[in-house]
């Protein structure tokens, strides 16, 4: 098998080995020579960012203020719910300009890479037309069944000391409905959403400094859950701790290439397969 078709369907680079992944069960990693299999051991995937686990009980002893993202993040990535948000607004832009389905999606991707999200990007070259409440409950408009209440994230969430906030680029509408499914909607004192964000999306800085003056947040006695990597940039700079929330090694992971971390920054202090598990790990060593 060649090394560019592995890596392709497979894997990524890191440093000079190669890592692969076979869904579910298996790490492969190669030289120009060997090829070599092994089973899968928890936290595997936090390791291979560049992140051992390590004891979070002193470390989140401080702590008073919980920040969760919400997609990919509250719930798995391997889950389906950001690919159909996802192809609501490649529909949304596909009525909107009157284009062919592939055009259409070009112009999704690129508003997303360019402006932060394909929003921002409509609301900055098409502000005259554009209704944003409209578009917000158009690509939330999404069937949700196919998530289960999570008793385990629930029961830990419920045990953390504190304020517990969600901070999404998605609407209010959207988390709350998706936090209801997740059986967890209770257990939050509030969601902090693009529009209470002026429509700026993470990782721009304003909405991290509104969002801290809104709920009066002290940074350095806050944390923040995060599926994407760069969105916890501002945050590390403002004092905040950081957790980057990745999918199992080998598991299905719907979010775009863009999204997707093989190194884990510097503004990353923690890195968990396993939001669950995570909390857990702390809320069984603040109790001691």
């Amino acid at each position: 098998m060649e090394v560019c078709l592995f890596l392709e369907r497979f894997g990524s680079i890191r440093g000079t080995n190669k890592t692969a992944t076979f869904p579910g069960y298996a790490v492969v990693m190669f030289n120009d020579t060997d090829l070599t299999l092994t089973t899968v051991p928890p936290d595997s995937g936090p390791s291979l960012l560049g992140r051992a686990p390590k004891d979070n009980t002193a470390l989140f002893g401080s702590i008073d203020t919980w920040v969760f993202d919400l997609d990919n993040t509250l719930y798995p990535p391997h889950a389906d719910l950001w690919p159909k948000v996802d192809a609501k607004i490649t529909e949304y832009l596909y009525d909107f300009f009157g284009m062919d389905g592939l055009s259409a999606r070009a112009l999704q991707k690129y508003y997303y890479q360019r402006f932060g999200t394909t929003l921002n990007g409509l609301m900055l070259e098409h502000p005259d037309i554009l209704d944003v409440a409209h578009f917000l409950d158009f690509v939330h408009d999404i069937d949700r069944s196919s998530i289960a209440i999570d008793d385990r994230l629930a029961a830990v969430i419920e045990q953390l000391p504190g304020r517990r906030l969600v901070f999404t680029n998605g609407s209010r509408g959207h988390a709350e409905k998706t936090m209801l499914a997740l059986g967890i909607a209770h257990l939050f004192d509030d969601v902090f959403d693009i529009a209470a964000a002026d429509l700026i999306p993470k990782p721009q800085a304003a909405p991290y400094d509104k969002f801290l003056a809104l709920h009066g947040v002290n940074p350095e006695k806050a944390v923040m859950f995060e599926d994407i990597a760069r969105n916890l940039e501002v945050p590390k700079r403002l004092g905040m701790g950081t957790v980057l929330v990745i999918p199992k090694l080998g598991g299905t992971d719907h979010r775009d290439a863009h999204d997707k971390t093989t190194l884990a920054p510097d503004h990353v202090d923690h890195v968990t397969d396993d939001l669950a598990r995570f909390l857990e790990q702390i809320v069984s060593g603040l109790s001691q």
